[in-house]
Order: structure tokens, then sequence, then C-alpha cells
């Protein structure tokens, strides 16, 4: 079926978990992994009785990440009480923040396609998580639950975007942009597999060209950029398909299976109204004045979107490398660290974003400079360049400089591996080798020139593969073409 006519019209709702030593209204621990209902208190086990005391870090949060995307924040704001019932809500109702959020109107820039794109944030609001329903078996033939309460009253910040996204690739650009610069303003830890971040989408179809907006539809739960992105791009195409056979595209909020790539449906999709707002009347207003906005201004880092485009202007550095460059605060730090001491920036980039990357996947640690110091890799690109090794040599001893934290030029005088540029050393094996297959020298000198690669690593083999690649070249085309 052809869907070129047809647009995606999608916006996010994204919860974070926040990096707060207590709960949002208690002051239990937010500690993940604890046995099940260990960090409880009546409060978050919404006991009758208990009352509820606003945490003034979250406040301080939900100001900061406003404040870096853009948002206009109000000085009063309301929390609200948000009426629904499962067995992990215990009080039967959920403290929110509904028709006066603190933070409204922002946006977030994204990359796509070498252009900005500014996807517009309608709000940012605080609320208190549930708990946790752990099935015996599967959901589908679980025959009883259990909860877990831990995570009752952990704080969130939920951040709703404008219907600004039509693409599943523009959704996932944006959510690593946010992730970005939660994990930047060190306010969300990120982690997709824990729940520290993650996302519902509404999503409906229109024919390009049109400004009505479909049915909305919501998919629940998305917790891992593959499966947003698969996610909405088959709710996209099943819906195009819907509407394509004159058929009706029912509101309604649905699920993800993983297995299938597909969508199936969970429930009716609620409304507002479906869960009576009303004031909370255990919490006063909250009032934020200037002073406390501009303490938290004078404390906010260089955000992703601000470094990727400084790293452009100031190393020219292209765009791929600078999005992964700035994907991590820590990989940024260490690039411009390694930069000060060898003013190569886009050497520097790629042994980033290949050996080191490589090694950091492969040891499973984001760690950095437990592998190798930022110094220690300035020191070993100075030796390559310099011609004490060879590129492949440094290429060859990394994975031991990472285990084993030796200086680059300690290890390469233990090992012998200091590259031979004395020509007549290189000559007298160029010589042996020419000898040794004159097959392949007339074939090369018939026209067959890709056959130089094979003299070069026969010569390499020779010397251990410490031959000075360029001497050896100019030495072995010079022989070969006499």
């Amino acid at each position: 079926m052809d869907y070129d006519d047809f647009e995606g019209v999608m916006g996010l709702e994204v919860h974070a978990h926040l990096l707060t030593n207590s709960k949002l209204f208690c002051g239990c621990s937010t500690k993940f992994g604890a046995e099940p209902n260990s960090h409880t208190c009546p409060t978050c086990m919404g006991l009758p009785g208990s009352l509820p005391v606003l945490n003034r870090r979250v406040v301080d949060f939900a100001i900061k990440l406003g404040l870096a995307v853009h948002c206009t924040i109000n000085r009063k704001s309301i929390f609200a009480r948000k009426n629904y019932y499962y067995p992990d809500l215990p009080k039967g109702y959920q403290i929110s923040q509904y028709e006066e959020p603190i933070c409204e109107n922002g946006y977030l820039d994204i990359y796509l396609n070498d252009a900005k794109k500014r996807i517009r944030i309608k709000r940012i609001h605080m609320e208190e998580d549930a708990g946790k329903l752990v099935h015996e078996g599967s959901i589908e033939t679980s025959s009883y639950s259990m909860v877990d309460y831990n995570r009752s009253s952990m704080p969130l910040l939920e951040i709703v975007s404008e219907p600004d996204i039509r693409t599943p690739e523009e959704a996932t650009l944006y959510l690593k942009m946010l992730r970005d610069v939660l994990i930047y303003l060190d306010i969300c830890d990120g982690n997709m597999e824990e729940g520290s971040f993650r996302c519902d989408a509404n999503i409906s179809v229109r024919k390009k060209g049109e400004d009505t907006l479909g049915t909305r539809i919501e998919l629940k739960n998305l917790n891992s950029f593959k499966s947003i992105e698969r996610s909405l791009d088959y709710e996209i195409k099943r819906q195009i398909d819907l509407v394509k056979k004159a058929k009706e595209v029912v509101q309604e909020t649905r699920l993800f299976n993983v297995d299938t790539g597909t969508t199936y449906s969970m429930r009716g999709k609620e409304e507002a109204h479906d869960y009576r707002y009303f004031p909370e009347p255990d919490l006063l207003p909250l009032t934020v004045d200037d002073g406390w906005i501009s303490d938290i201004q004078e404390t906010l880092p260089e955000l992703p979107m601000e470094k990727m485009e400084r790293f452009i202007d100031t190393y020219g550095l292209p765009k791929y490398d600078v999005e992964i460059l700035s994907s991590d605060k820590a990989i940024a730090d260490y690039f411009e660290k390694t930069v000060e001491l060898f003013p190569e920036p886009k050497t520097v980039s790629n042994w980033i974003m290949t050996e080191l990357l490589r090694e950091l996947k492969e040891r499973g640690t984001t760690t950095i400079d437990a592998l190798i110091s930022h110094k220690h890799l300035a020191e070993l690109l100075s030796i390559i360049k310099d011609g004490t090794i060879s590129i492949k040599i440094g290429k060859d001893i990394f994975s031991e400089l990472c285990e084993t934290g030796a200086s680059p030029k300690r290890l390469v005088a233990e090992k012998g591996l200091v590259q031979i540029s004395d020509a007549s050393a290189i000559n007298s094996i160029v010589e042996a080798i020419v000898e040794r297959f004159p097959k392949e020298v007339e074939e090369f000198r018939a026209g067959k020139e890709k056959l130089l690669g094979f003299f070069v690593g026969q010569v390499m083999k020779e010397m251990k593969g410490k031959a000075n690649p360029k001497l050896l070249n100019e030495l072995l085309l010079k022989r070969l073409k006499d």
C-alpha cells in the first residue's frame, strides 16, 4: 500500500525519574533495586492520616530543566489530584499538576538532515510515580500479581511536547536529545531499562497538506529507542490502512508487542475529565520567586546542542562526529582534554569513536579514564605522529593499554615495537620479497597495481609490522617499477 500521501502527527509524553535521594512527598529512599516494599512509609503507602511534604530538590530540578528547554517558569503552580484506581496506586489517586504546571511553552531543537528542527514543549510538570505490579508468569496467564511500593511516590517530571513530530526518526532524535539534556543537567540518569526514562506517544495520521488532526491513539510505556521507532512506524501504517479503507480509527490506549512488532488495544483512551482533577487539598500552591530561578540559572552547564555547535565551529568537526562526542558529557570532556595535549581534533575524534568506544562497549563500562587516561591517549597519538610506531601497532596495543593502564611509550619500549625507519634495513627485506615472488612482480608491472598491498603485507610480516609504512611504500614502488 502507498503511504506517501499521508503523514504521522505525533506528540510525546516523557516521564523522567529524578536523581534525588528521597521521594517526592516523603523521606523514603529512591535507590533502585532494593528488596520489595523496603523503601516505604505511611505516606508513600497511602495510609490514612499521612500527609505529603514537598521535596524542594524536585522543584529545583523542574526549574533547571524548564530553563534548559526555554520554558516559562510559572511563579505559581498548583498540585492536583488525578483520580484513578490501580492496585499499584494505594491512595486511589496520583498527586500531579494539571491546570497550573511549573513550566510551560518551551522548545528543544534537533538536527534533522543537517538542518535544525524545533519541537515545541507544551508543559513540564511534577508528579509522583505509582508502585509496580509484579506478575506471576506472564501478564496474560498470571493467576495472581504482587505489588512493590518502592516506586510509589518516586519523583517524576513529565515533559509533554506539542504535536510537532512527523516521523519515527524525528521522535527518536527528539527523545535522544531530551535524554542527553537530562543527563547533562545531572537530574536523571536516563536509564531506559530501569524505567528512569520512558515515553508515551500520542499519534494520529492525516493526508499531507491538511491541517485537521486525525483521531489520536496513545501508545504506552515505550522504554527503548528501538521500540519507540518500531511501534510508531507500525502504528502510522496501521492507521493509514484504516483510513484508506474508510474504517474508523478508534481512540484508545495501545501497547507495543516487541516480539511481533505490532501494537494491540489495552483500553479506551481516558480524557482529562475521566480523572476528575481537583487541587490537592494537602499541599499549598507552590510559589517560585525570581531569586530562586536566577540561582538555578547560574548552575546550568553547556547543553548538548550548544556543545555540538561549538565543536563544529571551534574544531572543524563534521556533524556526525559532534553528535557522537556530545551525546555523553564525559566523552565530550575527555575529547577536549585530549585535544589540549594533542591539538589535532579530527584524529582525536576518530580514535575516540572507533578504538575507545569499541573498548567501552566490549568491557561494558562507561568510565573512560578508567580504561585509558586522556594523557595516555594523547601520548599514543604523539608517538604515532612522530613515527615512533605505526598506526597499526598503535591499534594493536590499544586494548593492552586499556587493560594495564601502562604508559604507551613504556609499553612500546618494553615490547620492542619501535618503528623501523632505516631505509637500508627495510630495503634489504624488500629485495628479498621481490626475489621470492617473481610471478607477482611481473603481474604488477603488467598493470595489476593492487598487488602493491600484497608486497606491503609480506614485508610487514617479515618485519613484524614495525616497518615505517610511508617509507616502505616508497621503497617498494621504486623497486617494483625498476
